[in-house]
């Protein structure tokens, strides 16, 4: 056993029944993913179109491939046609793209509406009222089914302000629980990487983002 599957082995013990791991292999190799796979893992989070497309290419077909990053419109067509998630929607803007482009293609697009409760301003998202505001206008996006939310903690080592952050997500979720667009419940709260997901499960979590606890440090290269 490799130490990339030990890693896997002992996050997979932490994780309680009802909680799924997405393994966030940006930046990482094809060969590092190929021993996460041959552990049993099928679903991979990559941040950029261009490594997404590589990594399809090279990888086993029925992995499922989840987009974590910003997604720039005018890159959203590129991966439509095959990809299994879409956690970062972060704009009713970038959501009409998808819609448009996934009707081009004839297939539903699952996408997670990305939150802002952190409080760098850095961070993009939208608050909870916006969300709220937003679900009443999904009928509108036929090509899209909103399955939850997802979102990231303040970056500090507070943890009562990772875990209000992670109640204002959650919450969220729940809030989506009764109109889900037409689409097959229960909604994915996707919250939680390497470092805080513990909390993360704790305060809701569906679905961690683990990717340094895996892998390693990452090769920017």
């Amino acid at each position: 056993m490799t130490n990339i599957q030990q890693h896997i082995a002992a996050i997979r013990q932490t994780l309680p029944e009802g909680v799924s791991l997405l393994c966030v292999s940006k930046f990482q190799s094809a060969e590092a993913i190929r021993e996460a796979y041959d552990a049993g893992e099928r679903d991979f989070g990559e941040s950029r179109v261009q490594e997404l497309l590589l990594k399809h290419e090279a990888l086993p077909k029925d992995i499922r491939w989840h987009f974590i990053g910003h997604l720039q419109t005018n890159k959203v067509k590129q991966i439509v046609p095959f990809v299994h998630l879409i956690h970062s929607v972060d704009s009713e803007h970038l959501l009409a793209c998808i819609n448009r482009e996934a009707e081009k293609t004839g297939r539903k697009v699952n996408v997670l509406l990305e939150l802002h409760v952190a409080k760098e301003t850095s961070k993009t998202g939208f608050t909870p009222d916006e969300l709220d505001n937003l679900m009443q206008s999904a009928p509108s996006y036929p090509y899209i089914c909103v399955r939850g939310v997802m979102g990231m903690a303040t970056n500090t080592d507070d943890r009562d302000e990772w875990r209000r952050c992670f109640r204002l997500i959650a919450a969220a979720g729940k809030d989506l629980q009764t109109r889900t667009a037409g689409c097959t419940p229960p909604v994915i709260v996707s919250m939680g990487m390497s470092e805080d997901y513990p909390v993360a499960i704790e305060e809701g979590s569906t679905m961690v983002r683990i990717g340094s606890s895996i892998f390693g440090a990452r090769n920017y290269a």
